[in-house]
């Protein structure tokens, strides 16, 4: 059955404007009264501010006249911005099989696409409303992109290409995705648990969130921090958590961009609470242990460092944090530990999360969301990274692609082709950090550091030069989502923490197949946080290069959502992984 197109009119923010869209319908035919006066409808609000920025309000109701007239009314501060401007217009949307349901989810699709929408820089509506299974449920995407594409032949800066929507970081990191069942369950447990240590005035209370790479640790801690910060301003009488404080840390750069642009367009951010989003050094330095805050949420918890490194003179910034909050919330991944700066003694990392276990403070996401690929494929996929072991590349029903290559530019021209086609999405090309690059330096002899293979080279990442308009549009862009970044190769300082559509691996020489496994040799890594030993306990040097390697190859096979390209160096591993993908092993 062919779906009916949504209906939708578009009209100036103000009574009078109402009043004749209210006459326009009542001039309609009875059907389109009933879905435009009698059914749920959902309604955008927009202001234009300046040339190319908009302020956005997304809610539905059962009565578009009285509920518009309610917000005309309103003294917040956000409601009266936008109702004494004469630039604002409101849409309207209705559609014959809406109910309150699915009218719910439109708004909550809404909002997680609005906020990733480079022209909208505040959005308004504070609160989440996934709904679970009902009776038009299976229609929600169908009738979405109908209802978004007739919008965008309204507004094309506003409503933007579903395509360009998806590809961005922040919708990837978005708190509006609906959330899988594990998923639900953990926030709501979290929550319950924050209120019950706020609750009993304890202190110093860690909840570890972990999972593997893609099994939805950002995605849940974004939603938490948003369902915690709305309730924190909800003046309810019930809510327990109102006027609370909470804080959101990283120590990835190119994550914080991401999410301090979400945290500012939702209004978390502001002038007057500049580091609700943050470093931890920086929190850190800025907050003593006698004025505790109430909730600190740190996502990739594995970059915490467990030694002074350069403005941060402590031993362990987890322990630092603990003793400046109520609850910490620590959403980590032991394999994506990178530097000996993060490398935690094995018997203090199992003893902290032991602690949490007996408290009821640890929860475990075992389900893989990124990779869209079969079981056996993501199984093939970790026993590679986890127990070195290459077996045949399995057939994938789901059409995941895994694909050898015996040369790196035909993998790099590959990863090209995906990166032009507007269906692909974001694809690049990464590498283990085996050829050398000082950040900030510039080579001798050469114009940038480069990933040299044979006469094959390519810049490594953030080296490419822009003019200044490029330099303002990609200030606040991931480096994946920068598009001359397709001329550059990633390695994890800039891809950790995202999704590509397709990636290119380069594995570089520090990885190699010996007598029926891998092994890595730190000889051939230029990643000195890796390779250099650090002090252990009792001051004694530890190597650690072969778990950090480990994880650096984990972090790169683990970011296509769609399909894994390999190219490696070692002519070995070349051979293994060739034998594999034509299921001779």
């Amino acid at each position: 059955m062919t779906l009916v197109n949504p209906i939708i009119y578009e009209v100036g923010y103000s009574k009078e404007a109402l009043n004749h869209l209210e006459e326009t319908i009542q001039n309609k035919g009875k059907k389109e009264q009933k879905v435009m006066l009698n059914y749920p409808t959902v309604y955008i609000v927009n202001d234009k501010k300046g040339s190319s920025k908009y302020s956005v309000y997304v809610g539905e109701t059962t009565n578009i006249k009285r509920r518009t007239v309610e917000h005309l009314n309103e003294i917040r501060d956000d409601w009266q911005e936008i109702s004494e401007s004469s630039e604002a217009r409101m849409f309207v949307i209705g559609h014959e099989h809406f109910n309150k349901s699915l009218t719910l989810d439109i708004e909550n699709r809404l909002m997680q696409y609005l906020s990733s929408v480079e022209a909208v820089d505040k959005l308004n509506n504070r609160r989440t409303n996934p709904q679970n299974d009902y009776y038009t449920s299976e229609e929600l995407g169908s009738i979405f992109s109908k209802i978004w594409k007739k919008l965008q032949r309204k507004n094309k800066d506003l409503f933007p290409l579903e395509r360009i929507i998806r590809d961005s970081a922040i919708f990837k990191a978005s708190p509006f995705h609906k959330l899988t069942r594990e998923q639900m369950n953990a926030r709501e447990d979290i929550i319950l648990k924050v209120t019950e240590a706020l609750n009993r005035n304890k202190e110093g209370q860690l909840i570890i969130i972990e999972g593997e790479a893609g099994s939805g640790k950002t995605v849940l801690m974004s939603s938490l921090f948003y369902e915690l910060s709305q309730l924190a301003l909800d003046e309810s009488e019930n809510v327990v958590l109102k006027n609370t404080s909470q804080y959101l840390l990283v120590n990835h750069d190119q994550q914080l961009k991401v999410y301090k642009q979400i945290a500012s367009k939702l209004g978390i951010l502001s002038k007057k609470n500049p580091d609700v989003v943050s470093k931890p050094t920086r929190f850190i330095n800025n907050h003593s242990t006698d004025e505790k805050v109430d909730i600190i949420i740190v996502d990739e918890a594995h970059l915490l460092w467990t030694q002074g490194k350069q403005s941060y003179r402590g031993k362990n910034q987890l322990e630092d944090l603990l003793k400046r909050a109520r609850v910490v919330v620590a959403v980590l991944d032991r394999n994506q530990i990178l530097s000996r700066e993060q490398y935690w003694d094995e018997q203090d990392m199992l003893e902290m999360i032991h602690k949490a276990n007996l408290a009821n403070n640890h929860i475990y996401l075992k389900n893989q969301l990124r990779i869209n690929a079969d079981k056996e494929t993501i199984n093939w996929i970790r026993n590679v990274i986890d127990n070195g072991i290459i077996a045949n590349i399995p057939i994938d029903s789901k059409k995941y692609a895994i694909e050898i290559f015996d040369h790196p530019d035909k993998m790099y021209q590959k990863i090209r082709q995906k990166a032009q086609n507007e269906e692909s999405g974001i694809s690049r090309i990464l590498a283990t950090f085996d050829w050398e690059y000082v950040d900030k330096k510039s080579p001798k002899n050469e114009k940038y550091w480069n990933v040299k293979i044979g006469d094959w080279q390519l810049p490594w990442n953030l080296q490419l030069p822009q003019n200044e308009i490029e330099k303002q549009k990609n200030g606040a862009r991931a480096w994946a989502e920068q598009s001359h970044t397709i001329g550059e190769v990633g390695s994890t300082f800039t891809i950790q923490g995202f999704d590509l559509n397709y990636a290119g691996v380069i594995i570089g020489p520090s990885v190699k197949y010996r007598d029926g496994k891998i092994i890595f040799d730190k000889t051939k890594s230029k990643n000195k946080k890796a390779i250099q030993k650090r002090t252990g306990k009792d001051n004694e040097k530890l190597d650690v290069s072969d778990f950090l390697l480990k994880n650096e190859l984990n972090v790169l096979m683990t970011r296509g959502v769609n399909g894994l390209y390999i190219y490696a160096v070692d002519e070995e591993l070349r051979k293994i992984l060739k034998k594999a993908q034509n299921q001779l092993i």
